[in-house]
């Protein structure tokens, strides 16, 4: 059944990767919309439980055990990174830069922090996947017995296949514009033939179709994926592509050309920094997922 219903998703949702972001713009809407109403939701109704019937559950103060799982959570919350670049286009003016990503991370921190909080002590036992543990035979209050409640369960239980029904075409899209930047010409992109335009959805769609037909285990491929891809995304790539950038802007500018907006973490020693973070993070995931 699993790999029916997987088979079913990528026939629906895998054509959608030969169209283009702009043509998406509705479908991004949907997705911050359901987000925001099921990170609400979540958290008003794990403060209720608290409520109403106290804390079930009981987290140990210090658990060092737990770093290595704690490395791989964070890597992979790069995801929060994927809209830095439909956040900075729209600016007129770039002087307002560091301000709006400052608050920008600070509600989505916020969010993290009072999702964490909330969960831990609201549930006994916390799934690997947090949704799960809003399931209307796991909640079991009886202030939540209503249609409306029931109806508001089931929302946060199919809350995934929402966010991956309207995310996969995104992530999609963007992987096969990389992919044809990296390989084709596109300024002669209409002189190519039909089959060299298909090629490139075809590998952004079914490269993960095969992972994730022969993986039934969600906590083995989130964590292989955020642990060991994360960090590729959100620290190696990002590192070459800074210093690299630096490099050719100070050969074709010069030195002596001042930025009035650029960032504080301008010293190469904050890209060995990541670097060097990069690396602890692999160790310690890696001890994890085999030690």
């Amino acid at each position: 059944m699993y790999r029916i219903i997987l088979i079913g998703f990528t026939l629906i949702f895998g054509p959608l990767a030969v169209l283009s972001i702009q043509k998406t713009k509705y479908l991004q809407i949907l997705t911050a919309v359901f987000r925001c109403m099921a990170f609400t939701l979540m958290i008003s109704i794990a403060l209720k439980m608290l409520a109403t019937d106290g804390a079930r559950g009981q987290p140990v103060a210090i658990n060092f055990y737990g770093i290595p799982s704690l490395f791989g959570a964070c890597v992979y919350s790069f995801m929060c990174h994927h809209s830095l670049p439909s956040l900075l286009e729209p600016l007129r003016s770039k002087s307002m830069v560091a301000k709006i990503l400052s608050y920008d991370y600070i509600v989505i921190c916020t969010f993290y922090i009072v999702l964490a909080m909330t969960g831990i002590f609201a549930f006994e036992h916390v799934e690997d996947l947090y949704t799960l543990n809003f399931l209307p035979n796991r909640v079991g209050h009886n202030s939540f017995s209503s249609t409306l409640f029931v109806v508001i369960d089931y929302f946060l239980s199919l809350f995934p296949v929402f966010t991956l029904s309207t995310s996969f075409p995104l992530i999609a899209i963007t992987l096969k514009n990389n992919l044809q930047t990296l390989f084709l010409d596109m300024s002669r992109y209409d002189s190519y033939s039909l089959f060299i335009r298909l090629l490139f959805p075809l590998l952004a769609i079914v490269p993960p179709f095969c992972v994730t037909y022969f993986t039934e285990n969600l906590s083995t491929l989130v964590a292989f994926t955020g642990s060991y891809a994360g960090v590729g995304i959100q620290y190696v790539i990002p590192v070459f592509l800074v210093y690299f950038s630096r490099k050719t802007c100070s050969e074709l500018l010069g030195s002596g050309i001042i930025n009035h907006y650029q960032s504080p973490f301008q010293s190469n020693a904050w890209l060995a920094l990541v670097s060097s973070w990069s690396v602890v993070s692999v160790f310690l995931v890696t001890i994890n997922l085999f030690a």
